[in-house]
């Protein structure tokens, strides 16, 4: 089970959201920069990035920032938001990713998703998969479509997708333990999953890494670790010692 520490930008700050309201934000730092190094040395061994005014408006507003986190650690580095074209799939890669995650492009254009994967390999694109009540949801979380996750997941397998970001976007940021009952239906699918939202506790990372069987190789954690309900490095010495 990989801890990943999520990393969310807007307007140049590391921001956390809850349920992705603007509304709702806390700024954390004014240096994302430096929470990527901080997350590196302890102990993280990917991160995820998230350019949020990309996913709300569309267009990534923070690439000078993602650039510079993608070259200041020597780890995988992950980045969404505003994913939606082949240019900004391979500007992603240019500034130095390692994965490049797709939400919102996957529901209403899905050839994208394709080509995608065609060029760079289904290993490095991630389909972020956002639900609420069990519905998919788009544009930043903004929109709720009447596609049920299971129907997504189907498009997602014939597109050749291999990975997988899930959220209950009701969870995140709200500290209320993840999803387990989504994260067990979506095993069917056969897919590496990443479970997102809800994280508070040790244990929730305990409990995750018993679906492992599931699929789910790792959880992304955000406002835990700012909120320091728990310290990533012990998070990670628990789940080491899990074997």
């Amino acid at each position: 089970m990989i801890v990943i520490p999520a990393i969310d930008i807007r307007q140049g700050n590391s921001v956390r959201l809850k349920q992705g309201k603007i509304d709702a934000e806390t700024i954390h730092s004014t240096d994302p920069v430096f929470i990527a190094k901080l997350w590196k040395a302890k102990g993280a061994e990917r991160i995820h990035v998230v350019d949020l005014d990309g996913a709300f408006n569309g267009t990534g507003q923070n690439s000078a920032i993602i650039k510079e986190i993608c070259k200041s650690v020597d780890i995988p580095v992950e980045v969404g938001g505003g994913i939606r074209s082949m240019e900004r799939v391979n500007e992603v890669f240019k500034k130095g990713a390692s994965y490049a995650i797709l939400g919102t492009v996957a529901v209403y254009n899905p050839e994208i998703v394709r080509k995608a994967i065609d060029k760079h390999g289904p290993e490095k694109i991630i389909v972020a998969v956002d639900t609420k009540d069990g519905k998919v949801a788009i544009g930043g979380w903004k929109d709720i479509t009447p596609l049920d996750v299971c129907e997504l997941i189907e498009k997602l397998k014939e597109c050749g997708v291999e990975e997988i970001l899930y959220t209950d976007i009701s969870r995140d940021g709200m500290l209320t333990g993840p999803d387990f009952e989504g994260l067990k239906k979506l095993s069917k699918s056969g897919m590496r999953i990443i479970a997102s939202g809800g994280v508070r506790t040790v244990d929730d990372l305990v409990k995750l890494k018993e679906y492992e069987k599931y699929g789910v190789f790792a959880a992304i954690v955000g406002s835990a670790l700012y909120t320091d309900d728990f310290k990533l490095e012990e998070a990670i010495k628990i789940l080491e010692s899990q074997g």
